[in-house]
């Protein structure tokens, strides 16, 4: 259960990511508000998973989902560049995670 919870977290930090990009393209309220709120479901649902789990694991994990997918997110909505060096690194960083899940 844990897991799940980790996993929501780290979406979370992905939509607020998002909405950070997308305060900058439609300055209203709403987008802010979107993006306290998913940072702060973020974090709440961080605290809830290291209840369970190891605070090194947990986090990274947590850090790889939102990094990974603020990358992702980047190149799928924001024409960020898809350069293939970049896309190495995303991998990388999901390797690592994956890697600290193993040990």
């Amino acid at each position: 259960m844990a897991w799940i919870v980790l996993v929501l977290a780290g979406l979370c930090e992905m939509l607020g990511v998002f909405m950070i990009g997308r305060m900058y393209q439609k300055r209203n309220v709403a987008s802010f508000i979107y993006m306290v709120v998913a940072f702060s479901m973020s974090f709440v649902l961080l605290a809830i998973a290291m209840k369970s789990l190891p605070m090194g694991t947990a986090y990274a994990i947590w850090t790889g989902i939102g990094a990974a997918g603020g990358a992702i997110l980047g190149m799928i909505v924001f024409g960020e560049s898809k350069d293939w060096r970049r896309i190495i690194f995303i991998t990388m960083i999901l390797g690592a995670a994956i890697g600290l899940k193993l040990m």
